[in-house]
């Protein structure tokens, strides 16, 4: 059995979140910059160790402004919490294609665990002869319970931003020389 160590490639992969606004629409952002990667200790990635990490200021939801408020103490406070990290603690195969991604999320200081599904893309060839595979992450977690606590309600007493945010992360990964 040997191990395999892979990374994540951020030209072919992409970090998005989705969130309620006014409960009506739905705003889309992104980061920008970001890194991770994978450890596996046999030929699929059951049991795989797997870890992230997002620049909280490269998040970019097409509003210079939102943007801005998104890192102040408000949301994400990005001069005192400029990472959002993901460790794993299993990784384990549902069916051919899927798997539960389990691990510690680590958000504004406050770690908790979550657990997301991943569907496994396929492996294939780059035209350089380098292996790369694909997962795609999706899974929802409460922003409130990672200190994300802004609550502006709207002029009916309903709440500006809801509380649930959809993770959806389209991750190439590269074999490590």
């Amino acid at each position: 059995m040997s191990t395999t160590k892979w990374v994540v490639d951020p030209m072919h992969s992409e970090v998005q979140f989705k969130i309620k606004h006014l409960v009506i629409s739905t705003v889309t952002g992104t980061f920008r910059s970001f890194q991770g990667g994978a450890t596996t200790e046999h030929d699929d990635f059951d049991g795989a160790e797997i870890h992230f990490s997002l620049d909280v200021n490269s998040v970019d939801t097409n509003q210079e402004m939102r943007d801005t408020h998104l890192k102040s103490a408000e949301f994400f406070e990005a001069d005192t919490y400029p990472t959002i990290a993901f460790k794993s603690t299993s990784f384990n195969k549902l069916n051919e294609d899927e798997y539960a991604l389990t691990g510690d999320l680590t958000m504004k200081g406050i770690t908790k665990p979550v657990t997301l599904k991943a569907e496994y893309g396929g492996t294939a060839k780059d035209a350089y002869g380098n292996q790369k595979l694909g997962f795609e992450v999706t899974g929802k977690i409460n922003r409130k319970e990672f200190g994300l606590t802004y609550s502006a309600l709207t002029e009916t007493g309903g709440l500006a931003l809801g509380e649930d945010i959809r993770l959806i992360a389209n991750i190439q990964l590269a074999q490590a020389a």
